[in-house]
């Protein structure tokens, strides 16, 4: 479990840099999601999803 919280505050951390950086920038791509299909975000989750599992695959081994 110590893990797991370890990790998931490095996902936040990873996740909220952006918006600490540039947040006028992450305003403009928030707007161009908002304006994507459902299908364009739900395939691009999923790949991404995918990604992240090979990479904790690949790094366990």
């Amino acid at each position: 479990m110590e893990y797991f919280i370890c990790v998931l505050g490095m996902v936040m951390i990873v996740e909220g840099l952006p918006y600490f950086a540039m947040p006028g920038r992450m305003k403009v791509w928030i707007q161009k999601v908002v304006e994507l299909p459902d299908s364009t975000i739900r395939v691009t989750g999923f790949l991404l999803m995918m990604a992240g599992l090979v990479l904790v695959y690949f790094a366990r081994q």
